[in-house]
Protein backbone atom coordinates (compact mmCIF):
# COMPACT_ATOMS: atom_id res chain seq x y z
CA UNK A 1 0.00 0.00 0.00
CA UNK A 2 1.23 3.48 -0.77
CA UNK A 3 2.77 5.35 2.14
CA UNK A 4 0.48 8.37 1.77
CA UNK A 5 -2.79 6.53 1.21
CA UNK A 6 -4.03 7.40 4.69
CA UNK A 7 -2.78 10.97 4.61
CA UNK A 8 -6.30 12.39 4.33
CA UNK A 9 -7.51 10.41 7.34
CA UNK A 10 -4.49 11.48 9.38
CA UNK A 11 -5.20 15.11 8.46
CA UNK A 12 -8.81 14.72 9.57
CA UNK A 13 -7.70 13.22 12.90
CA UNK A 14 -5.32 16.15 13.46
CA UNK A 15 -8.00 18.69 12.54
CA UNK A 16 -10.51 17.09 14.92
CA UNK A 17 -7.90 17.07 17.68
CA UNK A 18 -7.08 20.74 17.13
CA UNK A 19 -10.78 21.66 17.05
CA UNK A 20 -11.48 19.91 20.36
CA UNK A 21 -8.39 21.45 21.92
CA UNK A 22 -9.45 24.92 20.81
CA UNK A 23 -12.95 24.21 22.12
CA UNK A 24 -11.49 23.24 25.50
CA UNK A 25 -9.14 26.21 25.67
CA UNK A 26 -11.21 29.06 24.28
CA UNK A 27 -14.93 28.31 24.24
CA UNK A 28 -15.40 26.36 27.46
CA UNK A 29 -13.10 28.53 29.52
CA UNK A 30 -14.69 31.68 28.07
CA UNK A 31 -18.18 30.59 29.04
CA UNK A 32 -17.19 29.84 32.62
CA UNK A 33 -15.17 33.03 33.06
CA UNK A 34 -18.05 35.11 31.68
CA UNK A 35 -20.12 34.41 34.82
CA UNK A 36 -19.71 37.56 36.89
CA UNK A 37 -21.11 36.70 40.29
CA UNK A 38 -19.83 33.95 42.54
CA UNK A 39 -23.03 31.99 42.99
CA UNK A 40 -23.59 28.26 43.26
CA UNK A 41 -23.97 28.18 39.49
CA UNK A 42 -20.50 29.69 39.15
CA UNK A 43 -18.84 26.89 41.14
CA UNK A 44 -20.87 24.17 39.45
CA UNK A 45 -19.73 25.50 36.09
CA UNK A 46 -16.10 25.16 37.21
CA UNK A 47 -16.75 21.56 38.28
CA UNK A 48 -18.47 21.02 34.94
CA UNK A 49 -15.48 22.50 33.07
CA UNK A 50 -13.05 20.28 34.97
CA UNK A 51 -15.14 17.24 34.15
CA UNK A 52 -15.21 18.14 30.46
CA UNK A 53 -11.43 18.49 30.50
CA UNK A 54 -11.27 15.09 32.19
CA UNK A 55 -13.30 13.53 29.39
CA UNK A 56 -10.84 14.94 26.87
CA UNK A 57 -8.19 12.49 28.14
CA UNK A 58 -9.83 9.31 26.75
CA UNK A 59 -10.76 11.25 23.62
CA UNK A 60 -7.13 12.09 22.90
CA UNK A 61 -6.07 8.54 23.77
CA UNK A 62 -8.52 7.29 21.14
CA UNK A 63 -7.19 9.81 18.61
CA UNK A 64 -3.63 8.65 19.28
CA UNK A 65 -4.64 5.02 18.80
CA UNK A 66 -6.37 6.00 15.56
CA UNK A 67 -3.14 7.54 14.32
CA UNK A 68 -1.27 4.38 15.31
CA UNK A 69 -3.85 2.28 13.44
CA UNK A 70 -3.42 4.41 10.34
CA UNK A 71 0.35 4.01 10.65
CA UNK A 72 -0.08 0.22 10.81
CA UNK A 73 -2.13 0.40 7.63
CA UNK A 74 0.64 2.41 5.95
CA UNK A 75 3.24 -0.16 7.05
CA UNK A 76 1.16 -3.14 5.80
CA UNK A 77 0.53 -4.31 9.36
CA UNK A 78 -3.24 -3.80 9.21
CA UNK A 79 -3.97 -7.48 9.77
CA UNK A 80 -1.99 -7.91 12.96
CA UNK A 81 -2.55 -8.07 16.68
CA UNK A 82 -1.26 -4.50 16.92
CA UNK A 83 -4.32 -3.31 15.02
CA UNK A 84 -6.61 -5.38 17.21
CA UNK A 85 -5.02 -3.86 20.33
CA UNK A 86 -5.44 -0.34 18.94
CA UNK A 87 -9.11 -1.02 18.17
CA UNK A 88 -9.56 -2.46 21.65
CA UNK A 89 -8.18 0.71 23.25
CA UNK A 90 -10.36 2.89 21.00
CA UNK A 91 -13.40 0.86 22.06
CA UNK A 92 -12.54 1.21 25.75
CA UNK A 93 -12.02 4.97 25.36
CA UNK A 94 -15.40 5.35 23.65
CA UNK A 95 -17.10 3.37 26.41
CA UNK A 96 -15.30 5.46 29.04
CA UNK A 97 -16.47 8.69 27.42
CA UNK A 98 -20.08 7.49 27.27
CA UNK A 99 -20.00 6.38 30.91
CA UNK A 100 -18.48 9.69 32.00
CA UNK A 101 -21.19 11.65 30.18
CA UNK A 102 -23.92 9.40 31.58
CA UNK A 103 -22.62 10.19 35.07
CA UNK A 104 -22.73 13.95 34.43
CA UNK A 105 -26.32 14.03 33.07
CA UNK A 106 -27.68 15.75 36.22
CA UNK A 107 -25.13 18.57 35.84
CA UNK A 108 -26.15 19.07 32.22
CA UNK A 109 -29.80 19.31 33.23
CA UNK A 110 -28.97 21.69 36.08
CA UNK A 111 -26.97 23.99 33.79
CA UNK A 112 -29.70 23.76 31.13
CA UNK A 113 -32.27 24.81 33.73
CA UNK A 114 -30.18 27.63 35.19
CA UNK A 115 -29.14 29.02 31.81
CA UNK A 116 -32.57 28.30 30.25
CA UNK A 117 -30.86 26.47 27.40
CA UNK A 118 -32.40 23.04 26.70
CA UNK A 119 -29.86 22.43 23.93
CA UNK A 120 -27.18 21.84 26.55
CA UNK A 121 -29.00 18.72 27.75
CA UNK A 122 -29.48 17.55 24.18
CA UNK A 123 -25.76 18.01 23.52
CA UNK A 124 -25.03 15.54 26.32
CA UNK A 125 -27.26 12.93 24.72
CA UNK A 126 -25.63 13.46 21.32
CA UNK A 127 -22.18 12.87 22.82
CA UNK A 128 -23.37 9.74 24.62
CA UNK A 129 -25.01 8.28 21.52
CA UNK A 130 -22.03 9.13 19.30
CA UNK A 131 -19.54 7.49 21.64
CA UNK A 132 -21.73 4.38 21.94
CA UNK A 133 -21.96 4.16 18.15
CA UNK A 134 -18.17 4.46 17.90
CA UNK A 135 -17.73 1.75 20.54
CA UNK A 136 -20.10 -0.63 18.74
CA UNK A 137 -18.53 0.06 15.34
CA UNK A 138 -15.06 -0.51 16.78
CA UNK A 139 -16.15 -3.76 18.43
CA UNK A 140 -17.57 -5.04 15.14
CA UNK A 141 -14.44 -4.00 13.26
CA UNK A 142 -12.26 -5.66 15.92
CA UNK A 143 -14.23 -8.91 15.58
CA UNK A 144 -13.92 -8.85 11.79
CA UNK A 145 -10.20 -8.16 12.04
CA UNK A 146 -9.71 -11.04 14.49
CA UNK A 147 -11.56 -13.38 12.11
CA UNK A 148 -9.42 -12.20 9.18
CA UNK A 149 -6.24 -12.74 11.21
CA UNK A 150 -7.41 -16.26 12.15
CA UNK A 151 -8.20 -17.10 8.52
CA UNK A 152 -4.84 -15.72 7.42
CA UNK A 153 -3.02 -17.79 10.06
CA UNK A 154 -4.94 -20.89 9.02
CA UNK A 155 -4.07 -20.31 5.35
CA UNK A 156 -0.41 -19.76 6.22
CA UNK A 157 -0.35 -23.12 8.02
CA UNK A 158 -2.07 -24.87 5.12
CA UNK A 159 0.43 -23.68 2.53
Amino acid sequence: MKQGSTLFLKAVVFIVGIMVLSLCVFLLYGTVVSVENRTLSYFIQYIFLFYLYLTAIPFYCALYQTLKLLQYIDNNKAFSELSVNALNIIEKCAITISIMYIIIIPFFFFIAEVEDAPGVAALNLVIIIASIVIAVFTAVLKKLLKNAIDIKAENDLTV
